[in-house]
């Protein structure tokens, strides 16, 4: 199914939708405000397990990140951290940054690596918040890849729909997406360290 939902405005209706979708174990392709990402409910291990195999890895050898819905909601999966770290994500988010944060015994163990840590995302898109709004937990967040040499990810949800709807049951419409993903922070550490830079500046959140 291809689901058109408005970012500025999104339908209410729809977002029960979708959020059915994932309780039942449904796994969905969704905006954020960086690139287009395959997800489903961190608490569905089948649907983790299927998102694994659209991309082509072991579950538990991948990097989903989890998106959350406030800074509220992060504290309820990570270990406490520092208060500079969390002066730096209240500036961040919603926002394009994955912080790396130590993991609770919250966090499904599918999602923890070996070092027991976890990615964290609030995206700028309303869409993916009011998803998790309507859910009651996070859902985990993959980016949707581009074979194409030149684009790395795939921003047109049309496209999108067409290559992947065979292997999910949703792809949600939320109008073109960008092509850069979001810039990924350790913050296990005494300082904040870039492991990837994407969209958004650490500089603009110290």
């Amino acid at each position: 199914m291809l689901l058109r939902i408005y970012p500025e405005n999104p339908n209410s209706r729809y977002i029960q939708l979708v959020a059915g979708c994932l309780r039942s174990g449904g796994v969905i392709i969704y905006p954020t405000d960086t690139v287009y990402a395959i997800g489903c409910d961190i608490y569905q291990p089948k649907a983790v397990e299927r998102v694994a195999q659209i991309k082509g890895i072991k579950a538990e050898k991948a990097n989903f990140s989890l998106i959350c819905q406030d800074l509220s909601h992060i504290s309820d999966f990570t270990r406490p951290f520092s208060t500079s770290v969390y002066k730096s994500m209240k500036k961040a988010l919603p926002g394009p940054f994955t912080f790396i944060l130590n993991a609770n015994n919250q966090v499904p163990r599918i999602f923890q690596s070996r070092k027991k840590t976890v990615g964290i995302r609030v995206p700028d898109n309303s869409i993916a918040r009011d998803i998790v709004r309507e859910l009651g937990n996070p859902i985990i967040s993959t980016s949707v890849y581009d074979e194409d040499e030149i684009l790395e990810y795939t921003t047109d949800p049309e496209l999108i729909y067409e290559k992947y709807k065979d292997l999910v049951d949703m792809v949600i419409d939320g109008g073109f997406g960008d092509n850069e993903a979001s810039t990924v922070i350790d913050c296990t550490r005494d300082e904040l360290e870039v492991v990837r830079q994407g969209k958004g500046l650490l500089e603009d959140i110290l």
